[in-house]
Parts: C-alpha cells; sequence; structure tokens
C-alpha cells in the first residue's frame, strides 16, 4: 500500500491510482468486490490476510486509500490490537468522516496514512496521519499529488518521485486512466528499488488498483502484477 497518486479531472470527477507494495509471501489479495457490511454497501479488494483493505469505497460517497507508515518509517511492534485495513472498512462505513477520523479508537494500531475523497458536496480530499500517537487530518488542495509509504522510502527517494510525476503531468495534454496507469508501471530511473514498480528482495509491487468518479460513482480497475 504505497505509491497512491491523485488526479483531479473536474469539478466533479477525478482518477486515484494505488501500486499496493507487500512481501511477496503474504496472502494474495482478491479482485474488488461489492459487499454489505453493518448494512452498508462498500466495494473493495479484500486482503487474504486479515480480510482488511487497503482502498475502497461506500455508499456513503467516500474513497479511502491506505498507505503504511505515517511521516516517517517505525519500528513495528511484536503485536498490534487490528489491521490497519480492517480500520479502513470502518471508516468507509461512518456516517460522517471527518467526525470518524477524529474518533475512531487508534489505541495500539500500527501507524499509517490515509488519502481520503468525499464527494457528498463536491469533492472535498482529505490526508490523514496516524503516527502511533497522535492524529494529524488536512484537507488540502484538489490539485495533482503523489504519495510514498514512509515505512519504503526515505525522504530523497519521495522527493525523486515528486519530480517524476511532476515532469510526467508536464508531458500530459490532459489527464487519462491509461497514462497514470502507465505511470503506475514505467516511471523511474530504471532502479528496481526505488521505480514506481517496486521489486526487491522478497517484496514489491503485487498490484494496481485505480478508482475512477464519474456520474457520482466509484468504478475500479484492478490488475495484478505478476
Amino acid at each position: 500500500m504505497c505509491t497512491v497518486t491523485f488526479l483531479p479531472l473536474s469539478d466533479t470527477n477525478f482518477i486515484l491510482t494505488s501500486s499496493r507494495d507487500v512481501p511477496f509471501a503474504r496472502e494474495k489479495a482478491s479482485a474488488p468486490k461489492e459487499y454489505i457490511e453493518d448494512g452498508v454497501k462498500i466495494t473493495y479488494p479484500k486482503d487474504g490476510d486479515a480480510g482488511g483493505s487497503w482502498i475502497g469505497s461506500s455508499e456513503k460517497k467516500r474513497l479511502i486509500c491506505l498507505l503504511n507508515g505515517g511521516y516517517k518509517d517505525h519500528v513495528i511492534q511484536d503485536s498490534y490490537r487490528a489491521s490497519r485495513g480492517l480500520i479502513v472498512k470502518e471508516l468507509l462505513k461512518a456516517s460522517d468522516t471527518k467526525n470518524a477520523l477524529s474518533t475512531i479508537d487508534l489505541t495500539n494500531i500500527e501507524p499509517f496514512t490515509l488519502v481520503v475523497i468525499d464527494w457528498n458536496d463536491g469533492i472535498e480530499l482529505l490526508d490523514f496521519v496516524w503516527t502511533g500517537e497522535k492524529r494529524h487530518l488536512f484537507s488540502i488542495p484538489k490539485t495533482p499529488h503523489i504519495w510514498s509509504s514512509s515505512t519504503l522510502y526515505d525522504d530523497a527517494t519521495k522527493k525523486l518521485r515528486e519530480d517524476w510525476f511532476e515532469d510526467w503531468q508536464n508531458k500530459q495534454a490532459g489527464f487519462k486512466q491509461s497514462d497514470i496507469l502507465k505511470f503506475h508501471k514505467t516511471a523511474g530511473i530504471g532502479n528496481p528499488e526505488t521505480d514506481v514498480l517496486m521489486k526487491r528482495k522478497g517484496g514489491g509491487t503485487v498490484s494496481i488498483t485505480t478508482v475512477s468518479l464519474a456520474n457520482d460513482k466509484a468504478v475500479f480497475d484492478y490488475e495484478a502484477i505478476d
């Protein structure tokens, strides 16, 4: 859950794309599917280990995407109360986005970052960070963004990826789903440890999920990476 891009298409439409970087030994996730949980329709690819998800949408007109880690890398504890992917599902079902982010119990939950998009009253883009001790919630401009997980990428590598993303934008006449997918597959300098399509010993990019909002509905495109 480690590289995410956001592209605004208009005041009412957007594309969000997530490259999922995990250990290759992790159980494979299932493709996105609609579920009814606690009476709420939610759509997400289900994690094969914990049953949660790193990205999903709900009938509450909300999309949430998870990245591991907060502002910086952290020391992993022996155990945590619950998977971060289960927190994503709980937030998707909540009635009010900001209230849920401010009140959900995060005690003994591993640090994470969320990209949250709400379109109940126009598109609102939120950045939420849980450091393990404190939560930070900001409404950020609806402009192109790229996020890279702090558990895998240091500040210098994050900046390098921001430069690639800016260079990619400068070459686009308009934002298309096929083009941002190509960025997620090819951006970089030929170093698999830092390229957006990442591969390191024991882990790397295992899937790319693109979600586009059109006609008030979130549409998923999911591709497993061999």
